[in-house]
């Protein structure tokens, strides 16, 4: 049984003076350890090839907030959620912490994807309660 949707569509260009703004001080609010590590590969190869990939784990991690009901308020928190990705390449979270335990206590389960283009990041999930 669906649990919740959530989507969300990001404006790379506002990712880009964020990190012009404020430097990796804003990757690093946003992103969980493992996550950091891949951007600041894609960022030193490409810069570009950085910035989105900043702004679809941002879009996701939003489109996450959405489909379970909490927004950005606890146990929902921006490192707290990783966007990584099966062998496949399929996009998929990882929990941490309370946000794991409370995602898990009520049997959810979700599903994410995300796309980009020159200008956005667009990001859709949905949350599912398993055995339903």
């Amino acid at each position: 049984m669906i649990y919740g949707i959530g989507t969300d569509i990001c404006d790379i260009r506002r990712i880009r003076a964020s990190l012009e703004r404020h430097g990796d001080r804003f990757a690093e609010k946003v992103l969980t350890t493992n996550e950091l590590a891949v951007w600041r590969l894609r960022s030193s190869r490409w810069p570009e090839r950085g910035v989105k990939y900043l702004a679809t784990r941002f879009s996701a991690k939003e489109a996450f907030s959405k489909a379970v009901g909490l927004g950005m308020t606890m146990p929902m928190t921006w490192r707290s959620c990783e966007i990584t990705n099966l062998p496949s390449g399929q996009p998929t979270l990882v929990l941490y912490g309370a946000l794991r335990d409370w995602f898990e206590a009520r049997g959810l389960t979700a599903h994410i994807t995300m796309t980009d283009e020159s200008e956005y990041a667009a990001s859709f999930c949905v949350v599912e309660r398993k055995g339903e």
